[in-house]
This record gives structure tokens, C-alpha cells and sequence, in this order.
């Protein structure tokens, strides 16, 4: 993600009225600092919109901000998730087990945790390895994967889902209208979630979208590749993510609370900055292929928020499966596309007529 980070420090609970408060759970050594962890109460007890990362600190702050909302753990009734990432269901599976919620999630993210789970950290050290190397990075990059040190990886046993989000389905949440939006992207299966029930402060539009990172005040979220290695389709995730900003906006909603930052209320005007923001990128990207580029040449070129001799190791990962995200959008609008005979593959724009 890239982006401005908060305004100023936000108390650890906050009331936002209509029976809906968030916690700043922390994410460990992350500049995003905190995941805004939603609690909603229903008509059957509290449910959790995210949980957040699966650390020590995070559930001990998970745990005291629902002691100052007047619960605890062991009442939550069910956990909404609004992607799989482990800043947002880390602690799904620690809640359930203390309170035995049932946990919901898109069925395409519920896919990528059952796949993550049946993996063994050597396929996704190999996977890495092929990835990389087929994007062009260069061997000193790859070098670590071929002989990893023996380490946990984060996010490997998350929980598995009991229940899936039916895009456009009401929730089944007792005495609460909360529908379910799918808005790919970001990952395959997320989803915003729609409050369709007057704002508590009466703001002018159609009730609060609780947006997860789909839509964030200052950041533009991450749009790589999320794919599954023995499928061969080829996905437009850059694609389905504006696509799906255009769906949220026009949902018109009063508020949007996302998962990060600070909640904001004029969501079309948001839409359209990251609408432009893309489309600018876009078009740069298309200069820089006036020559034929390897997606890490691509990702070396493109701009981000730091130098790309600062960007640490995982990171330029990330980078470079946004530089590929962009590639498949311009292939598939037709202009650029790879290069006959190039290994690894490079890409040109295409050029129009004269």
C-alpha cells in the first residue's frame, strides 16, 4: 500500500454510534500501525468485523478494548472477515476457540487460506522461486529462496471458515441489515460490507460501508496477483478492483469505515481520486515500455513511496506482483503485450496508428 498514514492517534476504542465501535489492534513492525477491528452488536451478541495480525500484543489489545466496550472474547457471536490477510483474520481462529463464534469469509479467500493451510512452506519457497525468476529478477534476488533457513512464515495455519459471504446477501446478523458487497482486487474474495440502516448522526447518503482496504482514506491498496500455481487462468485483478470501486461508489454511503486510518464520509470523491490514480499509472507505465521490460525491470522503474534501493527484500516482491497486475490490465486493454520469443518474458507498449 502506498499512502499517508493517520491524521492524528485515534483512542484505542471508539464510539461511532448505532451500536457499532472499532479497536486499534497493532500490527506488529508495520508502518500501517494498526488494524481497525469493528465490533457491531447484533441482537444475539457482539460480532467482530476483521480480528487482527495473530501476536501477543494484539490479542491482549483485542481482548481489553472489548472488556471497555462492556463485553469480552467470550461473547462474540461471530467474526466477519473482509479478506484473509493476517492483519485482518490472524485472530479469528483464537477468538472462535474462546467463544466458539462461527467465522465467515468470502468463499474465493476462503479457497487461498484452504490452499495456504494444505502447503508446505518448501511449495511456497519453490512457487517464489519460479514466480521471480519467470518476472526477471535477477539471481542475487532469488538466491535466498533456493536455500531457505529453516523459519516460521506468518499466516500459514490461519483458520479455516465455517461459513461463506453470498455477494449481495444480507448477513445473517439478528436485528442488523448488513449486505454483503464483493469487491475483488485486493484478493479474490473481498468484500465490503454495507450498513444499510440511517446513519447515527443523520449525514446525508445511504447508510455506513465498513470497506476493509478495498477503500482506504489515504492509501492506495496493494493490487498483486493472488493466484493458484497448478491453475492456469489467467485473472485481471487491477481490472476487478476498479471495477468494484465503481460498484462501491455507487452505493453512495454516508460513511465509509475502513480497516486502517480513520473512517471518511465522501466515498464518490474518494472513488474517483483512486480511479485517476490508476489510469495516471497507468499511462506512465506505458512510457517506460516504450522499451521492452521484464516485470522487475518494470517494478525497478515504477514509483513508490521510497527509493527502490530502500525497498527491503519482501517488499520488492510485493512491488513486483503490482508491476504485473498493471502488465495484465494494459494486455488486456490492448496496450502492450509481450514480447515473441523473450525469456524471461518482456513487455512493449503497443503502438497506435500513426
Amino acid at each position: 500500500m502506498t499512502g499517508s498514514q493517520d491524521r492524528e492517534p485515534a483512542p484505542a476504542v471508539y464510539d461511532h454510534g448505532g451500536g457499532v465501535r472499532s479497536l486499534r489492534v497493532p500490527i506488529p513492525d508495520n508502518p500501517l500501525g494498526h488494524t481497525l477491528v469493528y465490533v457491531v452488536d447484533t441482537d444475539r451478541g457482539p460480532v467482530l468485523i476483521d480480528t487482527g495480525w495473530d501476536d501477543p500484543e494484539s490479542w491482549d489489545t483485542l481482548a481489553s478494548g472489548l472488556t471497555a466496550c462492556g463485553t469480552s472474547v467470550s461473547e462474540i457471536h461471530g467474526v466477519v472477515i473482509t479478506h484473509h490477510h493476517p492483519d485482518h483474520h490472524g485472530l479469528s481462529g483464537r477468538v472462535r476457540e474462546a467463544s466458539g463464534a462461527w467465522i465467515a469469509m468470502h468463499a474465493a479467500d476462503t479457497a487461498v487460506v484452504r490452499r495456504t493451510r494444505d502447503a508446505r512452506p518448501e511449495r511456497w519457497f519453490s512457487y517464489m522461486t519460479a514466480k521471480l525468476t519467470a518476472a526477471g529478477a535477477p539471481e542475487a534476488h532469488i538466491a535466498p529462496l533456493r536455500t531457505p533457513r529453516p523459519r516460521a512464515l506468518p499466516g500459514l495455519s490461519p483458520a479455516l471458515p465455517d461459513r461463506d459471504i453470498v455477494p449481495g446477501e444480507l448477513l445473517d446478523l439478528a436485528g442488523r441489515r448488513l449486505r454483503a458487497i464483493w469487491t475483488p482486487g485486493h484478493t479474490p474474495g473481498h468484500v465490503c460490507l454495507h450498513l444499510e440502516e440511517d446513519h447515527p448522526a443523520r449525514l446525508p447518503g445511504h447508510g455506513r460501508l465498513f470497506s476493509g482496504d478495498h477503500l482506504l482514506p489515504g492509501i492506495t491498496p496493494h493490487i498483486g496477483l493472488y493466484e493458484d500455481p497448478d491453475d492456469a487462468t489467467v485473472t485481471d485483478p487491477l481490472g476487478d478492483y476498479l471495477d468494484s470501486l465503481e460498484r462501491v461508489g455507487r452505493l453512495a454511503p454516508a460513511e465509509v469505515l475502513p480497516a486502517h486510518q480513520h473512517p471518511f464520509p465522501d466515498t464518490a470523491a474518494r472513488v474517483r481520486e483512486l480511479l485517476h490514480h490508476h489510469e495516471a499509472r497507468l499511462t506512465t507505465l506505458l512510457a517506460l515500455l516504450a522499451e521492452p521490460l521484464t516485470p522487475w525491470q518494470l517494478a525497478e522503474r515504477m514509483e513508490w513511496n521510497r527509493p527502490w534501493a530502500q525497498i527491503p527484500y519482501g517488499s520488492r516482491n510485493i512491488a513486483v506482483s503490482e508491476a504485473e497486475a498493471h502488465l495484465r490490465r494494459l494486455v488486456k486493454l490492448g496496450r502492450a503485450e509481450a514480447v515473441p520469443g523473450s525469456e524471461p518474458v518482456r513487455y512493449v507498449a503497443v503502438q497506435g496508428p500513426a
